[in-house]
């Protein structure tokens, strides 16, 4: 086995190694997300942990380290009579990203269980990972099957494995660990409530930190196990140290004037539900017994509410997480009990009250301001300008409207690929819809469709009892469908057609109410932009809906309409993603008001060719119709019918304002059924 990178070492991120600490500390602290910026030794540090914590005691010989002084009843290796145990290093099990769902859970045999009435059982990744830590790199890339499943075992303790009426059960604890980078996308809210503490790292600005960082990994690399003898001394002093900590947990107390500011600071931040106090409690425990106190401060409430509440704040997907540290410290002045004194937390805790949290919200450069009057005249921008860059005629960018929930935007037919929530695929989760021969191992049994299979054969199989004779050939797999994620490609007009203050708010808060549906459907997202006499990229397709927010928000607008190089960068970008990715279908979301008045000597016209070279590839498309006022001139509709796709306007767009159309239709002719009755 490789030597793994002593946890001493780590240059910083004193918040990091404070959080792992904590929960080696107490495990019921419930685990830590680690959010930073690729290259910040994120995974290193989480590895580095297991070699700190203590053996575990287990039961000899049992796949799923049943405790020998509670073993588990259900347990599929059990019963287990009292006999010795065995310690075993704790455990860090590593769940790949594309792993499939036997490979987390188990895979059980459907074929002895059905002709043999045996329960085979292969143990997954959660099994292993009990009693121990189960780590996840970029959990935010995680599918949602796996996600669901990593909820329950969180909720429940337990693991359960269910193949058409035959199940499996076995007891699965662990600490959760994960890594990501937010730059990716972000976590689904019921996985991130999960998380114990949450913890943002990046890389120092220092050089001299830096410069150390280096010296050190060349030093690794060159010789790990000698690095690590250099460094087994710190290591086996943390280790005792972490011991004496769990040791002195059970004697902290946490009074009542404790308790108090940990429920004050949480409702004061709005967090959701009840987890959030307890889980500031216990790490606040943790705090103490780190330090070898046994008696909860104030400073140790809000160290722990600075790495327990940053990531149970939010209150939309775009929000950054983060604390207000000035009304965190307003807060426990007020519910301060009798004075207490400072304790030192010692060297490598955190000092300064550091512990995960992040600027207040408030901090940064103020907005840009907005722009006022009427529609300016549109320019263009000179040949030598950058395509972005500002110009004659340009706006400074507005803010955008109140997002709201949308129309829900699906691509035809039956797809295959990635999990999600948009439109129809063939998925492993979902309604079942037929069945099939097996390829491989066999994972979704069709029952009846097996039965039916082996039904005519009983006879020449010989027979006799009330059982089912049963043949590999006689197993049939269910086909499923559920939902797939697309890529969503917005290409947004912000030319001067566009650039009156109303309607470009109302544009940006139509495009922000769009990319808040496509985060809750797991959709990858891109964002082009035209106007002038050229298209960009904006953003190239990614899983982060938070950074097409932010592109969204810092859009100027200004200039002609280049409606023809929009969609032929739409085009390019639709083209290269296929490549890379053939079973994400693509969804082409064009916001214009339909309006060609640039990028060459007849642009309407060029913009229909440019349209008609999606609809020849079959891409889905839907424009959104941003003309307003009482004389429209119907361009959007034109565009939609050369893209061979639908059109939305503004108002179409607001799922309510669909609803409300229904209930006024059934009303109408609820009226009419009436007025003839009557």
């Amino acid at each position: 086995m490789s030597t793994r990178y002593p946890f001493t070492a780590v240059v910083g991120m004193d918040d990091l190694r404070l959080a792992l600490l904590l929960n080696a500390v107490s495990p019921a602290v419930g685990g830590v997300l680690v959010r930073g910026e690729k290259g910040t030794a994120k995974s290193t540090a989480v590895r580095a942990l297991a070699d700190l914590l203590p053996a575990v005691p287990v039961v000899a010989g049992c796949r799923f380290s049943c405790d020998p002084g509670a073993p588990d009843p259900a347990c599929p290796d059990g019963p287990h009579e009292a006999g010795p145990a065995a310690d075993r290093p704790a455990r860090m099990v590593e769940l790949p990203v594309g792993a499939s769902e036997d490979r987390l859970v188990g895979a059980l045999d459907i074929e002895r269980a059905l002709a043999e009435g045996v329960k085979a059982f292969e143990p997954g990744l959660l099994a292993d990972a009990h009693r121990g830590i189960l780590y996840v790199d970029e959990v935010n890339l995680l599918h949602d099957h796996l996600i669901d499943l990593l909820l329950d075992a969180a909720a429940m303790g337990s693991s359960y494995v269910e193949r058409e009426g035959v199940s499996v059960r076995h007891a699965a604890r662990f600490l959760l660990v994960g890594t990501m980078n937010p730059e990716e996308g972000e976590l689904r809210p019921q996985l991130l409530d999960r998380f114990g503490l949450t913890v943002e790292v990046a890389a120092s600005r220092e050089p001299e930190q830096r410069v150390e960082v280096v010296r050190r990994r060349l030093a690794y690399d060159d010789d790990p196990v000698g690095f690590a003898a250099r460094w087994a001394g710190e290591e086996t002093a943390l280790r005792d140290r972490i011991t004496a900590a769990r040791a002195l947990v059970p004697r902290v107390v946490l009074g009542d004037a404790a308790l108090l500011q940990i429920a004050a600071t949480c409702a004061a931040f709005e967090v959701d539900g009840m987890r959030a106090d307890i889980v500031m409690a216990r790490t606040a425990t943790a705090l103490a017994a780190w330090a070898g106190r046994t008696d909860v401060t104030s400073e140790d409430v809000r160290r722990a509410a600075l790495l327990a509440l940053p990531h149970r704040r939010r209150r939309n997907p775009f929000d950054a997480p983060g604390l207000d540290e000035d009304k965190l410290d307003e807060t426990l002045e007020r519910f301060q009990g009798e004075d207490e004194g400072d304790d030192d937390p010692g060297p490598g805790d955190g000092g300064g009250g550091g512990g995960g949290g992040v600027p207040p919200q408030g901090e940064g450069p103020e907005p840009a301001p907005e722009s006022t009057g009427a529609e300016e005249t549109p320019s263009e921008p000179s040949p030598t300008q950058a395509p972005g860059g500002p110009g004659a005629g340009e706006r400074a960018a507005v803010r955008a409207a109140e997002p709201f929930r949308t129309k829900t935007l699906s691509v035809p037919g039956l797809g295959e690929g990635a999990a999600g929530r948009r439109s129809r695929a063939r998925t492993e989760h979902g309604r079942t819809t037929g069945a099939v021969r097996p390829r491989g191992a066999l994972t979704r049994l069709h029952l009846s469709a097996t039965v039916r299979a082996a039904a005519p054969h009983q006879a020449t199989r010989g027979r006799t009892g009330p059982g089912l004779v049963v043949r590999r050939d006689d197993l049939r797999q269910a086909t499923r469908e559920g939902r797939e994620g697309n890529l969503v490609l917005f290409a947004v007009d912000a030319s001067g057609s566009m650039a009156a203050r109303q309607r470009m708010s109302a544009v940006k808060g139509a495009v922000l109410s769009l990319l808040l549906d496509a985060y809750q459907r797991r959709d990858k997202v891109g964002l082009i932009t035209f106007r002038g006499r050229y298209a960009e990229v904006a953003l190239p397709p990614t899983s982060s809906v938070d950074a097409a927010a932010a592109r969204l928000e810092q859009l100027p607008t200004g200039g002609r309409t280049p409606l023809s190089a929009g969609l032929l960068k739409a085009h390019d970008v639709l083209r290269v993603e296929r490549l890379r990715d053939p079973s994400r279908r693509p969804l082409l979301v064009v916001v214009t008001d339909g309006r060609a008045t640039g990028g060459g000597k007849d642009p309407v016209a060029l913009a229909a060719r440019a349209a008609r070279l999606h609809a020849a590839e079959g891409t889905a498309a839907v424009v959104v119709d941003c003309e307003t006022g009482p004389v429209r001139l119907g361009l959007a509709g034109n565009l939609a019918r050369d893209l061979g796709g639908t059109v939305v306007t503004l108002d179409e767009l607001r799922a309510d304002s669909i609803a409300g159309l229904v209930r006024d239709v059934q009303a109408g002719q609820f009226g009419q059924a009436t007025r003839r009755a009557a």
